[in-house]
């Protein structure tokens, strides 16, 4: 990839405006211990360079290198990651009373989740930075995305887990890509205390969602969906909400679309949080400045199962700005969305992706979604990083003996509706 000429840009602290230099290892405001941003200087971007064009199939995340923080465009660490499908669902629309539905389904990426699009900023940036090992906390996905670009890159990989929390589809690719894993008896919240002391005291680079580089990777969905429905901005984004970087990082890239002149449009977003770990829902629906953590959080959607999400205020700010909402759904209302993208559209999608579209059908309910409206719901990972709930929560398959007739018999009970 050619070197490309660099837009200057800082880390800035979204409480006290505090700004540092790009040189300095931060991930919290050393005055005030707020959450940082990277703040590019817009008027340096060349949009031409960019070469937004309606329905582009040709996308990735380095594609948007010119809104990307990164000083050496040769020594970046990729694995292809970005350009994932956008895909209208006609029929899970035509269930729950919406014409134009679409899923954006991050299960594509190379690790089948949307960490990916942080990672390759992230890890490329701790190699500028002259990091020798990187570490996480994690629930599974960004473990996993964690390990494998680590990998890539030569780097040891460090990664605390909550003991028997996390799904087997995940554990394995970390374990596979070689990382550390280090189960700890606590849950997500402790693991990343843990690892963010560590961190601190033995120069390990950390690359969690409080690292501001890695939510530059995850705004680059924006700038895909922008391209993806033709150069529009979609009415509404629905995204699970878990620690809360997600939506953060895709509204702002929305916002640099709109800062940079190419459209005056917002959509709303919508966060959808599971019912056992909705500290967020739940302090915006009381009207409070403060988050209060859920102290045990619990939900079939593993990755979203997190009490105190750091990246809370950025995703509230996200929310307030586009004059968004963040709603609950259950388990089951999870598990039922899940089953219809997987039988209506052919999408198998994990629990936590599921949570869009789940709160997506609440939020018509409650009419915070027109049915006119063009709704984008974001897929966060593919099914099978969990396969444990469909062994626990789905049929099973059904057994006969090796004959025809047998076979032809319970075909017929099938149709008539007996099993």
């Amino acid at each position: 990839m050619p070197p490309s000429p660099r837009v200057k840009y800082s880390l800035r602290c979204i409480d006290c405006g505090a700004d540092y230099a790009p040189k300095d290892v931060l991930y919290l405001c050393s005055k005030c211990k707020g959450l940082l941003d990277v703040v590019l200087k817009y008027d340096e971007v060349d949009v031409e360079k960019l070469h937004l064009k309606p329905f582009n199939t040709d996308l990735q995340v380095w594609k948007y290198r010119e809104l990307l923080p990164i000083e050496d465009y040769t020594q970046v660490i990729s694995l292809g990651e970005g350009g994932t499908k956008l895909y209208r669902c006609l029929r899970i629309g035509n269930v729950i009373g919406l014409g134009k539905l679409y899923v954006k389904n991050e299960g594509g990426n190379p690790t089948g989740s949307f960490k990916d699009r942080g990672m390759t900023v992230g890890v490329t940036r701790a190699l500028e930075l002259g990091a020798k090992a990187t570490a996480c906390a994690s629930t599974g996905n960004t473990s996993a995305s964690l390990a494998a670009y680590s990998a890539k890159a030569g780097l040891n990989c460090i990664v605390l887990i909550p003991s028997g929390k996390i799904a087997i589809g995940k554990l394995a690719q970390a374990v596979a890509h070689g990382a550390k894993v280090i189960a700890i008896k606590g849950d997500f919240d402790h693991a990343l205390k843990l690892i963010r002391d560590l961190c601190e005291k033995h120069s390990i680079y950390l690359l969690n969602s409080i690292n501001p580089y890695r939510l530059e990777g995850q705004k680059t969905l924006a700038y895909e969906v922008f391209e993806q429905l033709g150069c529009r901005i979609p009415d509404v984004m629905v995204v699970p909400v878990g620690n809360a970087g997600n939506i953060s990082a895709i509204w702002k890239g929305f916002k640099e679309l709109k800062l940079l002149g190419v459209t005056d449009k917002l959509p709303r977003m919508i966060g959808v949080q599971a019912a056992g770990a909705a500290p967020i829902a739940s302090m915006m629906a009381k009207g409070m400045k403060q988050l209060e953590p859920v102290e045990k959080p619990e939900t079939i959607a593993t990755a979203i199962r997190i009490g105190y999400p750091v990246n809370w205020k950025k995703a509230v700010r996200a929310v307030n700005e586009s004059k968004g909402a963040v709603t609950v759904v259950t388990d089951e209302e999870i598990v039922e969305a899940q089953k219809a993208a997987a039988r209506l559209e052919g999408l198998f999608i994990e629990a936590a992706s599921a949570a869009s579209i789940a709160g997506l059908k609440r939020a018509l309910q409650e009419g915070i979604v027109d049915k006119d409206e063009v709704v984008v719901c974001v897929a966060t990972g593919h099914g099978l990083k969990d396969p444990g709930i469909i062994e626990r929560l789905y049929e099973k398959p059904i057994e006969v003996e090796a004959s025809l007739e047998r076979v032809l018999n319970l075909i017929g009970r099938v149709e008539s509706g007996q099993l």
